[in-house]
């Protein structure tokens, strides 16, 4: 076969490995001009009080006073502030929505933890988290939740970010999303209501909103620079996704993490199902207000997801971060540090590949980490802690302080290449050659296409009984391999199965499964197992690592990982799914005639994959996928598969050397 491995670029060590790293922060890079630009104007660094000197010597060593500025060295800026004596607030911001009906706008809690020496006319960018998770399951790997002091005042904020940034200069303001924690109103899953709560705050950070404390009284954001950079895991990430696709004046960046683009593809794919009741669900869950609340909120999720057809339909559009009306990423203005997992089946990588690809068409500036695991957070990942750190440290002071620390020079992409290498490269996905793979009455996946037909029954059959064997013939699924390679290949973007059916019934589930065959020691990103500890892929540590200050309430400290592996002879390189009679459209289902023969396309989910020599690739075709499909029921139809006329195309990058 002419398939060979791509180029991965040179790795690069965390900073705990090149290093000592004093509190994981001092990796010494020197200043680089910034180079980068943005609609066409250049990026301008915000003033700050520093002598050269300052930037000469490093960082000053005493706490600064009232009215003093940030201290820079080696790109970073530097912990002078005191954590202990921050300024902790605790608001209700006012938004333009009434989402649960009450007829009064819904207003939003936000807790801020700042720089006491903005008391005294220092003026700071904003490290903001919008979460929906504060009071009810939690936050990270260890389910961190909000505290709160006799006052009313932040005592504890979840996660490390209070603790490491505001030493050095930003305040963190942490939003309860509407409907949820302090705030008021109903969570609307996606919703507009759901990207209020955000934007409203960064509307009062510049002006344009209006705060209240508890007793009445109105509060200005007279502190604030009116810059603010957006990070977060999961729902967090969905709302920095979302919050800058409205193009809201203020936001400069964001950090999505492992965030959705739309709501339609995690819940559908091509119209097959992969939940049922899912808003309904997710609202009530994290909603802990008296359940009669928010119900005529939760029916009205059910009425607009439409689960018994999974057609795409009003209700997904407004969830829809991609295209309008909705927020949508062509009015994205924010930078954009995009973090995701190629094996996170909760929200999958299509997610983020949906996302990234229009940011590239309009050359916004971002990044990009890849990691191998499951739902996880970066901070998470095995000895990549203090290089994650450091990178968003960086990221922040140069997209909020206009610092020129040269992150924006490096390779946009650093990519987990196996469970302990990492690599870096210029843009993802590679650059690639289109491949394609052809079924064979013989089992065989070849260069070139065969005549023949072949046949399977639409079971529900689980993705263990898919894979295994595939010299074997099965009732549910058909199963094709190439021969061993002899160079190996790596697939880097998003496969497409192009097939020519019939079918003895109207419709039928339909998937197809690349799959890498070959022994091989793999993060186990599928295994949870809470009582010991481990959920996608990771293993919860005694041993912590500290990053930034502490107080008796909130420690900085948070336990390390380890990688879960698992040593086994497949594992499924990309998946793909779909409705038959939604082949056209999802939105208007156009169900087969028996007997005729149809063409029937789709895309699989992306991955960036390398198959080693020797092993062989699997194209597996089926009916409905237990794993995945997991409302689905089969239909019992047979397809019978044109093979001449049906194939796989595989994006595969460029020979090594």
């Amino acid at each position: 076969m002419s398939i060979g491995p791509a180029p991965l670029g040179g790795t690069q060590a965390p900073c705990d490995q090149r290093t000592s790293c004093a509190q994981q922060d001092s990796c010494d890079q020197e200043d680089r001009v910034l180079t980068s630009r943005w609609r066409g104007a250049a990026v301008v660094a915000v003033a700050i009080s520093l002598s050269l000197a300052a930037l000469a010597t490093g960082p000053a060593t005493a706490r600064p006073s009232a009215g003093a500025s940030i201290t820079v060295a080696h790109g970073r800026t530097q912990p002078v502030f005191s954590y202990q004596d921050a300024v902790r607030e605790h608001l209700m911001v006012q938004t333009r929505v009434d989402s649960d009906g009450d007829g009064a706008k819904d207003r939003v809690a936000v807790d801020i933890i700042r720089p006491r020496e903005t008391e005294a006319g220092l003026k700071v960018p904003v490290i903001m988290l919008a979460s929906p998770y504060n009071d009810t399951v939690g936050r990270g790997f260890e389910a961190e939740k909000k505290t709160y002091a006799a006052d009313g005042t932040p005592s504890k904020l979840p996660l490390f970010y209070d603790n490491y940034f505001v030493p050095r200069g930003y305040a963190v303001v942490d939003v309860d999303m509407t409907g949820t924690g302090r705030s008021d109103g109903c969570p609307t899953i996606g919703g507009k209501a759901d990207v209020a709560a955000a934007t409203s705050a960064i509307d009062w950070l510049n002006g344009r909103a209006t705060a209240y404390r508890a007793d009445g009284s109105e509060v200005k954001a007279t502190w604030s620079s009116g810059k603010t950079g957006m990070i977060g895991h999961s729902y967090e990430g969905t709302l920095a996704n979302a919050v800058a696709g409205t193009g809201v004046e203020g936001l400069e960046t964001i950090v999505p993490i492992s965030g959705i683009s739309s709501w339609y593809e995690f819940a559908r794919t091509n119209g097959a199902k992969h939940w049922n009741g899912f808003g309904p669900w997710l609202a009530g869950s994290l909603d802990s207000d008296p359940p009669a609340k928010c119900q005529a909120v939760r029916d009205r999720l059910a009425a607009g997801e439409d689960d018994a057809t999974g057609n795409y339909n009003a209700h997904w559009k407004e969830r829809d971060y991609l295209a309008p009306p909705a927020p949508q990423v062509s009015k994205v203005r924010a930078s954009v540090f995009a973090v995701h997992d190629l094996s996170d089946y909760n929200v999958r990588i299509d997610q983020f590949a949906d996302w990234w690809a229009p940011l590239a068409e309009r050359d916004v500036p971002r990044k990009l980490w890849l990691g191998r695991y499951g739902h996880t957070d970066p901070f998470d990942w095995p000895g990549r802690r203090a290089h994650w750190v450091d990178t968003v440290h960086r990221w922040f002071d140069h997209w909020l302080y206009g610092i020129r620390n040269g992150i924006m020079d490096e390779p946009r992409v650093d990519l987990q290449s196996g469970p302990t290498t990492w690599t870096t490269q210029a843009d993802w996905p590679a650059r690639t050659a289109p491949s394609s793979l052809h079924p064979k009455s013989d089992g065989s996946l070849a260069l070139r296409p065969a005549t023949g037909t072949g046949s399977f029954t639409d079971l529900k059959l689980s993705e263990a009984d898919l894979t295994a064997d595939p010299a074997t013939a099965r009732p549910g699924r058909l199963a094709y391999l190439t021969p061993p390679l002899r160079t190996g290949a790596r697939i880097s973007g998003t496969p497409t199965v192009d097939l020519r059916v019939s079918l003895d019934k109207p419709t039928s589930n339909l998937t197809a499964l690349l799959v890498d065959y070959g022994e091989d020691e793999r993060i186990d990103w599928s295994r949870n197992d809470p009582l010991n500890g481990i959920h996608d892929g990771l293993r919860g540590l005694t041993e912590e690592s500290c990053h930034g200050e502490s107080t008796p309430a909130d420690d900085a400290c948070y336990r390390k990982t380890a990688n879960v592996t698992v040593h086994g002879p497949s594992e499924v390189i990309a998946r793909g799914w779909m409705d038959a009679q939604n082949r056209h459209s999802l939105t208007t289902p156009d169900p087969l005639t028996p007997g005729a023969s149809y063409r029937i396309a789709w895309k699989t989910l992306p991955n960036d994959y390398e198959v080693k020599p020797g092993h062989r690739i699997g194209l597996v075709l089926a009916g409905t996928d237990a794993d995945f499909l997991y409302f689905e029921d089969p239909t019992g139809a047979k397809v019978t598969v044109d093979l001449a006329a049906s194939r796989v195309t595989v994006p595969v990058a460029a020979r090594r050397g």
